[in-house]
């Protein structure tokens, strides 16, 4: 099973011979290693580069396991490459696994690990650097903070809608509904029945992402850890923050004194989620004053499939799904994301006139260009049209607005200028933004 993933393989492509260490990220079971050791491997051979150019390490696999020492991977690419006329490739494959080794001429000295590896072997004016990892102690973006500006980070999503389609084919309403509830997890296309991906979803919260995140963070109240997660499956697409989370922990399971679950708690919690790329923090922009609110916060889950199994397939309510999905497509597509909020006059019950903000559900920056996007399951009356519509009439501006919508399959615009297209459309349409 083949998916092609042509974002990325454009990326690395970019990237190539810059320079710099290629550092691919992302949550784990994403498609990260598939697309180094066999989409760009075979784009090189396509290139006429000689297979034994390409210098591969597993450090997971036992055939790789003295190159867990990061002098041995060293030394090893050396003998290779140094002095050669050649250009080579290396790949290496679940960085996280490699050894810290004593320092041989300053053993009391800091310990050597893979950066200073990498780092010198980056010296090598003919040999261009790819490195994978995504749990333990490269479960996060720690990497990126580690090399210094050395390294370019493409960063690896589940499968968008566009790319899951252009797999699955068939009917687009009917794919659309698979990839809303099972997600875009590259091997759940492979799993042969309903069951069979309701589990392998649930597995991977279970057997590999809060176990990463627990042993690589030390973490203390893994019920803790586990109620925040639970929250926030349930609540993607609402305004959250820790004192609500850890208010509600402590009023559901009674806690009290000792046991009392602080907010400081929770939000380190929540970091820990968000650096394991489970999620990502959506903030609050105030479009004319041009500045970013502390809290509340939105968190949207990185696969709607995991999100959807760690809450046992419930509360599949189509709006925040579908919100979901249209952050997690504006990312892949490489946009900055923010809600985006303005404010409009009303007059109160008192007949006082009063600031009432609104809100623009996503504002999307691409190369300097700004569109602002509402999500809307379905616009059904006058009333639900004109409460979608207002926040854009309040911007002030004239950057493209679109309305996202779940009721409509062809697209038109309105006496506005607003663009109203189906979810479908949209997710398929590159050029959209």
């Amino acid at each position: 099973m083949e998916i092609k993933r042509d974002l990325y393989l454009k990326k690395l492509v970019s990237y190539m011979w810059d320079g710099q260490v290629k550092v691919i990220t992302g949550i784990r079971r994403c498609g990260k290693s598939f697309l180094l050791h066999t989409i760009f491997r075979n784009y090189l051979l396509e290139q006429g580069v000689k297979e034994d150019h390409i210098l591969s390490y597993e450090l997971d696999l036992a055939r790789d396991i003295r190159y867990r020492n990061p002098l041995e991977l060293a030394k090893e690419v050396r003998e290779h490459v140094e002095g050669s006329p050649d250009r080579f490739y290396l790949f290496v494959d679940e960085i996280q696994m490699s050894d810290e080794v004593p320092n041989p001429y300053n053993p009391k000295g800091k310990a050597i690990t893979f950066y200073d590896a990498l780092n010198d072997l980056k010296t090598l004016p003919n040999l261009d650097i790819y490195v994978t990892g995504s749990n333990s102690r490269m479960l996060s973006s720690d990497i990126l903070t580690e090399f210094r500006g050395r390294s370019d980070d493409i960063r690896v999503h589940p499968l968008s809608f566009s790319e899951y389609y252009a797999f699955a084919g068939g009917d687009r309403t009917d794919a659309f509904d698979n990839y809303a509830f099972y997600g875009g997890m590259p091997l759940v296309l492979s799993r042969p029945d309903d069951a069979a991906k309701m589990d392998y979803l649930k597995a991977l919260f279970s057997e590999v992402y809060l176990k990463d995140i627990v042993e690589r963070k030390k973490i203390k109240r893994e019920d803790v850890l586990s109620a925040a997660l639970d929250l926030l499956c349930s609540s993607v697409g609402s305004l959250t923050n820790p004192n609500n989370i850890a208010n509600s922990l402590n009023s559901r399971q009674r806690l009290a004194g000792e046991d009392t679950v602080a907010a400081n708690t929770v939000k380190a919690y929540i970091g820990h989620l968000i650096d394991a790329y489970l999620f990502e923090e959506c903030r609050r922009y105030d479009v004319k004053g041009k500045d970013y609110f502390d809290f509340p916060n939105k968190y949207y889950c990185d696969d709607l499939g995991l999100r959807n199994a760690r809450i046992g397939f419930r509360q599949q309510e189509m709006t925040r799904i579908m919100e979901n999905i249209i952050y997690n497509d504006l990312r892949i597509r490489g946009c900055q994301v923010d809600i985006g909020i303005v404010y409009g006059t009303e007059k109160n019950k008192a007949g006082q006139t009063v600031q009432v903000p609104r809100e623009i559900d996503f504002i999307a920056i691409r190369g300097g260009k700004k569109t602002y996007i509402q999500s809307a399951y379905a616009m059904e009356n006058e009333a639900k049209i004109a409460a979608e519509n207002k926040p854009f009439s309040l911007t002030g501006d004239s950057f493209p607005k679109i309305i996202v919508r779940y009721d409509i399959r062809k697209r038109w615009y309105d006496e506005n200028g607003v663009l109203n297209i189906g979810i479908i459309d949209f997710l398929l349409d590159d050029a959209i933004i």
